[in-house]
């Protein structure tokens, strides 16, 4: 993951650092301080995404997020905490990938054969794809934790 001086610095290539300091109302060498890191030496500054961080800290409340990633056309997810054990299987977890995948097909399928969704049908499948999303998110970090590195795959083709 990046800091978020790096995110910004990113950011300010496509992008012109003195219109977003004349957008805001601050000075250019501050917003192009907003993307080197914050140091003891002076270099740097508290930036814009360090400070919603802290607001997000300190209220705990996820609402600052999920506004911030509709503004972005985008829809916020939280990822799961880690619940990766030593031996955890990697065919069983794919297999509830899959299985909750086709559990999403199927409430779509069915919200739609009339040609219409209704505002529970969406919600029903805003449920099912938001725990789709969190148990892959959940996967996904155990494959980056090295959790499956020594599975017995024969074990696993023997319990189907």
């Amino acid at each position: 993951m990046s800091d978020s001086h790096e995110v910004l610095k990113e950011a300010f290539e496509n992008t012109s650092p003195k219109e977003i300091a004349a957008e805001l109302a601050v000075s250019l060498s501050l917003v192009y301080k907003w993307a080197q890191p914050n140091t003891d030496l002076g270099s740097g500054s508290r930036n814009p995404l360090d400070r919603v961080l802290t607001l997000m800290r300190l209220t705990k409340d996820p609402q600052i997020i999920q506004w911030l990633c509709q503004q972005a056309g985008g829809y916020f997810v939280r990822n799961p905490e880690s619940s990766c054990k030593e031996g955890f299987e990697v065919v069983p977890a794919t297999n509830v990938i899959v299985q909750q995948f086709a559990d999403l097909l199927s409430i779509i399928t069915k919200a739609s054969l009339d040609n219409t969704i209704t505002p529970d049908e969406s919600e029903q499948i805003r449920k099912c794809w938001d725990e789709l999303k969190a148990y892959t998110e959940g996967f996904v970090t155990c494959c980056e934790e090295g959790d499956f590195e020594n599975i017995d795959l024969r074990k696993a083709a023997n319990s189907r």
